[in-house]
């Protein structure tokens, strides 16, 4: 009696035991960017009933959440492919849909057509500016980001609104223009190829000097004297400091470039 062939189809169904478990995803990280995203969502809903100043104030706490959820993932190993898309999804619901539509319904909408454009263009802004981060698995150097990080132009944009509508400042034509100026500014910074220092290199878990110690106190006594002006005055400094690192890698690579020709034409 001949032995019959196995079946081949039957062993690509049923795999081995213990392979149709799930492997599960990681609690912690993942939960720091569910609220995140919540975050977010609140920042819209607070949009569209008028509350501009908890809308500005839900997404500041969403790039703090969105922080701690990168740091952890980083400090604790815990990173994976679903923890990252994931984020990507968040940030691009708290970072670049719930901006535009605060700084549409806050004033942008008064100007028409306008208005729109800088809306819509900032939400294109904060999706290539993400596509573009997903797709770039090799980083030259970690310590810079290319191009305005969405959460920081997210920062500028609340920031901006939140000073705007605590000082009732709403409707004023300065501050038309400079929200304008901001929306456009922050998506076309998203865009570039500007570097912009991204913090990662620092070690949380090492000693540092007592004198950064006393500037982080400092710095919460600042803000504490107005921490709408205060946070918008820091998220446009850091959007401006990407045009001074840039200028400065240029520089050195000019005179890298001098230096090389010159030490070719002692040589020959």
């Amino acid at each position: 009696m001949s032995q019959q062939p196995p079946d081949n189809i039957h062993r690509l169904i049923v795999p081995a035991g213990g392979a149709l478990r799930g492997r599960g995803i990681y609690l912690l990280p993942n939960l720091f960017t569910t609220g995140a995203l919540f975050a977010g969502f609140y920042a819209i809903i607070a949009a569209v009933k008028g509350h501009y100043e908890a809308g500005a104030v839900a997404i500041l706490i969403a790039i703090f959440l969105d922080g701690l959820d990168g740091r952890i993932a980083r400090l604790t190993n815990t990173q994976s492919d679903f923890g990252a898309e994931y984020d990507s999804l968040s940030d691009m619901v708290s970072f670049g849909v719930a901006p535009a539509l605060l700084a549409y319904q806050w004033m942008l909408q008064d100007i028409g057509k306008l208005g729109f454009f800088a809306a819509f263009l900032y939400t294109a802004g904060a999706a290539l500016r993400l596509a573009r981060f997903n797709v770039q698995k090799i980083v030259v150097d970690k310590r810079f980001f290319k191009g305005l990080p969405s959460p920081a132009a997210a920062a500028m944009v609340a920031a901006l609104i939140w000073y705007g509508d605590s000082n009732t400042l709403q409707g004023q034509g300065v501050m038309v223009a400079l929200l304008v100026c901001i929306v456009i500014a922050g998506a076309v910074l998203m865009v570039s190829n500007l570097r912009y220092y991204s913090f990662k290199d620092l070690d949380l878990r090492g000693r540092i000097p007592f004198v950064v110690v006393f500037g982080l106190v400092l710095a919460f006594g600042l803000i504490s004297i107005d921490a709408p002006l205060m946070t918008l005055l820091l998220m446009v400094g850091y959007a401006a400091s990407g045009l001074v690192l840039t200028l400065n890698q240029l520089r050195r690579t000019r005179q890298e470039r001098r230096r090389l020709r010159a030490a070719r034409r002692d040589a020959a």
